[in-house]
């Protein structure tokens, strides 16, 4: 069985395949401070509570976006399923072209994000959304190449940083409001950060279209569901996208694969 790992900023999502399909996923938080031995720890319980046995682990692929973790998980992989994990990065096999100014400035789940995408709803144009810490636009045009994209920051931390410069306003939980109309603090808040986000996700989506000539919008990451409720701009959800795409890369570039 596969272990994907991918490290983001604010949480790990992992999963197990068996061979293309995707059984038991997790989401942890980053803790740069957390010891290999305690995320060891952590991913051997989490798979023994879906009955997975970790000896069954023959085979992981990791994708990190915060460097001092890579070697963390790395020492991971050796220790607790004796596995020497494959990297990800723009070098390996199924990438597609790569049109950015430096290509190694692509992060590995953008990259995981372009191969899965491509895949599964491809050839293009493409424009992918991933919400996580920051959201995150990825652009495929009809060539199949990945042409660049934009990054803003993501709904969390814009309510962060709104808690955190105006203290007199409450914080609050990030639900739908009656209306985008605010009677009362709280539903105005409301309003600006979901309502608001959501007129930020449709505007660049309608550049992104007119550069590219129209595409298809992938929405992943753990907000998707929830912005996605509340417009037609994304097609297609699909939270599992970047663990699909590592999938795919370890496939094709795996030690004896032809």
């Amino acid at each position: 069985m596969l272990l994907a790992i991918d490290i983001g900023n604010t949480t790990i999502h992992a999963g197990v395949f068996r061979d293309r399909d995707l059984g038991p996923t997790w989401r942890l938080a980053t803790d740069h401070d957390r010891l290999a031995d305690e995320y060891g720890i952590q991913l051997v319980s989490l798979l023994r509570t879906q009955s997975v046995d970790p000896d069954t682990i023959d085979a992981a692929i990791v994708s990190s976006v915060v460097a001092p973790l890579q070697p963390v998980f790395q020492a991971v992989c050796r220790r607790f399923f004796g596995v020497e994990p494959l990297l990800v990065g723009v070098h390996l096999r199924g990438v597609p072209p790569i049109e950015y100014d430096r290509p190694s400035d692509v992060g590995a789940d953008r990259i995981c994000d372009a191969v899965a995408a491509m895949d599964r709803y491809g050839p293009g144009p493409l424009i992918i959304v991933d919400f996580g810490t920051g959201t995150v636009f990825d652009a495929i045009d009809e060539r199949g190449r990945y042409v660049g994209g934009a990054i803003a920051p993501g709904i969390g931390i814009a309510a962060d940083a709104l808690f955190e410069r105006a203290p007199r306003l409450p914080k609050i939980d990030l639900e739908r409001p009656p209306a985008a109309i605010g009677t009362n603090t709280i539903n105005a808040v409301q309003s600006g950060l979901l309502f608001g986000y959501v007129g930020l996700v449709e505007g660049l989506i309608e550049r992104f279209k007119q550069e590219l000539g129209g595409g298809t919008v992938i929405g992943t990451g753990g907000w998707s569901a929830r912005i996605a409720k509340e417009t037609t701009a994304v097609d297609i959800v699909d939270a599992d996208l970047t663990l699909e795409g590592m999938q795919l890369l370890y496939s094709l570039n795996a030690e004896g694969t032809p």
